[in-house]
C-alpha cells in the first residue's frame, strides 16, 4: 500500500497514510522531516505566496518557500494576505443534474395521526427559560429507567422521558433575533415527530413568555402539549409533582403505537462532523455523502449545516443549487457570517480548532472542502435559516454555527429524525429525541473509541473498503437505526445535555 494518498492529479500536496519519517520515498518524492498521519506533504517546491491545492481547490497560500517533500502545515501555510477573500466562481446551477431514478427502501417507523413518521417515541419536558431547568429535569428524572425502573414498566413502547433545558430565555430583547431563534427552536421540538407528547415548564416572568411563544409558533395546548409555570403552580415541589402527574396522564396514549413499514422518504438526516482530521474529507465524509445520495434516491432528505465550516467551499454547493435564488440565499448567509464574526472581533479562520490542526487540517478552506463532502452530489433543493421547518425533500442546507450541539439542535428543530456524525479525533455525542450515529475517519480512532463509534470508515484509508461500499453500509445502518436499533450514544444515555439552542445578541 502506498504510504501517501493523492486526491487529485493537480494537487500540490499528498496526504500521509501513516506517520512518515525523513527519507521515506512516496511517488518519487523524498520526505523531509517527520510527517504525522493525516498531514500534508509538498509534491513540489512552492514559492512564498503561491496558492496550495488539495481536492484541486485552493486551501491556502504558502507563507514562506516550501521545499518538495516538506511538511505543509500551520508553520508555512495560511489564508494569505486577503484572509481567504479571493474570487470564487459560484456558477449557480451549473452542476444540477436530472433527478435520480426513484427507489423504494423501507424502514420500521411510527406513524403519527397527521401522517408524519417518527424514528423514536419519547415524551419531552422543555423549559421556556433557564430558571425552570431544574424543575424540568426533576420531572424527567422521575421516569428514568435507571433511577426508577417501575415508572415506565407498563409503557414499553415509550423510549423515555427526556428533559431538554437550556441557559437562556430571559435577559434578552423581547423583539430580537435571539428570542426569535429560541422560540423557533422550541416550536420545532414541541412539534417533532419523535415526541409523542411534550410538557413545557416556565418560571412565569421570563422574556420568553409561554403564551407569546404559543402564539408565535401557532401552537395550541391539548392532550399532547401541556404548559404551566412555577410561579402559577406555587413553587418547585408543587411544579415537579404537577409535571409528574401530567406525564403519567400522557403515557397511555404515548404507548399506544407500533412500528410498521414506512418509506425511507420519511427519513431526514442531519449531517454533522466534529473533531475533524486530515482524513475526514477522504473517508467518512465522502462515504456519508454516498449514503446521502442513496437516501435522496429513495425520496429521503439530508440537511447539511455549519456555515463557518463550508466557508471557502460554498461555490461547490451553489453549482448544485436548483435555482439561482437558492444559491443566492446561501451566499447571503455567508456574508451574514462574515459581518457577524467581524463585529465580534473575530474572523472566519478562527475555525479550525486546535484538535483539527493536530489532526492535519490547517485552514478553514481545507476543513470546509472536506466538510461539504458529507452532502454527496445531489442537487441543492433549498436553504433554511436556523431551526426553520424543513419542507423540501432531498438535499438541503440549514444555516447554523459550526459548534456541533448548537448545529444539531437546529437541524432537529427543523425536522431531522436522525443525526449522522463523522469524527476523526473522537466524539461522545447524542441528540434526543433523534438517534445519533457516529462514524470514525480512521481505524486508530475506531480501535481507541469503539465504545462510542457506530461504524469505522477508516477501512477506506486502510484500502479494505471503498467509498461506495461504505456509503451502502451507512445507508443500511440508517435504516436499521430508524427502525429502532439503538445507536451507541443512546445506549450510553447521551442526548439530554446536548440540547443547545443558538444564542445570539446581547445578554442584558
Amino acid at each position: 500500500m502506498n504510504p501517501t494518498i493523492r486526491l487529485h492529479p493537480q494537487d500540490d500536496v499528498l496526504i500521509a497514510r501513516t506517520q512518515l519519517v525523513s527519507g521515506t520515498v512516496a511517488e518519487g518524492i523524498a520526505i523531509k522531516g517527520l510527517i504525522p498521519a493525516g498531514h500534508k506533504i509538498a509534491v513540489h517546491a512552492l514559492a512564498a505566496g503561491a496558492p496550495v491545492r488539495r481536492y484541486n481547490q485552493v486551501i491556502g497560500f504558502a507563507s514562506k518557500p516550501i521545499a518538495s517533500g516538506e511538511h505543509v502545515h500551520t508553520h508555512n501555510l495560511d489564508m494569505g494576505p486577503n484572509k481567504g477573500d479571493f474570487a470564487r466562481d459560484y456558477a449557480f446551477g451549473a452542476d444540477v443534474k436530472p433527478a435520480p431514478l426513484r427507489r423504494e427502501a423501507t424502514f420500521m417507523g411510527i406513524k403519527r395521526a397527521d401522517g408524519r413518521v417518527a424514528t423514536r417515541n419519547y415524551i419531552g419536558v422543555l423549559s421556556s427559560v433557564n430558571c425552570s431547568a431544574t424543575a424540568a429535569r426533576a420531572i424527567a428524572d422521575h421516569f428514568s429507567r435507571q433511577n426508577n425502573p417501575a415508572a415506565l414498566a407498563d409503557f414499553p413502547n415509550v423510549d423515555g422521558v427526556v428533559a431538554l433545558t437550556h441557559g437562556t430565555g430571559c435577559g434578552m430583547d423581547s423583539d430580537g433575533l435571539g428570542l426569535q431563534i429560541l422560540q423557533r427552536t422550541l416550536t420545532g421540538y414541541a412539534t417533532h415527530a419523535n415526541f409523542a407528547a411534550v410538557l413545557v415548564v416556565g418560571l412565569g416572568c421570563e422574556s420568553n413568555q409561554i403564551n407569546a411563544w404559543l402564539a408565535t409558533g401557532r401552537l395550541r395546548e391539548g392532550d399532547t402539549l401541556r404548559t404551566f409555570s412555577i410561579q402559577d403552580t406555587g413553587g418547585t415541589s408543587k411544579t415537579v409533582a404537577k409535571g409528574i402527574a401530567l406525564i403519567q396522564d400522557m403515557l397511555p396514549q404515548a404507548n399506544a403505537v407500533q412500528r410498521e413499514p414506512c418509506s425511507a422518504a420519511h427519513i431526514t438526516i442531519g449531517l454533522q462532523c466534529g473533531g475533524s482530521d486530515g482524513y475526514s474529507g477522504i473517508s467518512a465524509n465522502p462515504a456519508l455523502g454516498a449514503a446521502v445520495d442513496l437516501l435522496v434516491a429513495h425520496g429521503g432528505s439530508a440537511i447539511l449545516s455549519e456555515t463557518p465550516e463550508i466557508y471557502g467551499a460554498e461555490h461547490l454547493l451553489t453549482r448544485r443549487a436548483v435555482t439561482r435564488d437558492v444559491g443566492e440565499k446561501l451566499i447571503e448567509r455567508i456574508k451574514w457570517w462574515e459581518h457577524y464574526t467581524r463585529i465580534n472581533s473575530g474572523e472566519m479562520n478562527n475555525n479550525p480548532s486546535p484538535g483539527n490542526k493536530a489532526g492535519g487540517l490547517t485552514t478553514i478552506l481545507e476543513k470546509s472542502l472536506g466538510a461539504v463532502a458529507k452532502g454527496g452530489t445531489s442537487n441543492l433543493q433549498a436553504v433554511y435559516e436556523y431551526a426553520e421547518p424543513v419542507t423540501a425533500h432531498g438535499f438541503v442546507y440549514m444555516d447554523t454555527p459550526g459548534y456541533d450541539p448548537v448545529s444539531a439542535t437546529g437541524q432537529v428543530a427543523g425536522g431531522a429524525n436522525l443525526i449522522c456524525f463523522t469524527t476523526g479525533r473522537g466524539s461522545a455525542y447524542g441528540c434526543a429525541p433523534s438517534p445519533s450515529l457516529k462514524f470514525s475517519t480512521n481505524s486508530a480512532l475506531w480501535r481507541k473509541q469503539e465504545d462510542d463509534i457506530d461504524l469505522n470508515c477508516g477501512e477506506i484509508i486502510d484500502g479494505s473498503s471503498t467509498i461506495a461500499e461504505m456509503g451502502q453500509r451507512i445507508f443500511e445502518l440508517v435504516l436499521a437505526t430508524a427502525s429502532g436499533v439503538k445507536s451507541k450514544s443512546e445506549r450510553h444515555g447521551y442526548g439530554q445535555s446536548e440540547f443547545v439552542p443558538w444564542q445570539v445578541g446581547a445578554v442584558m
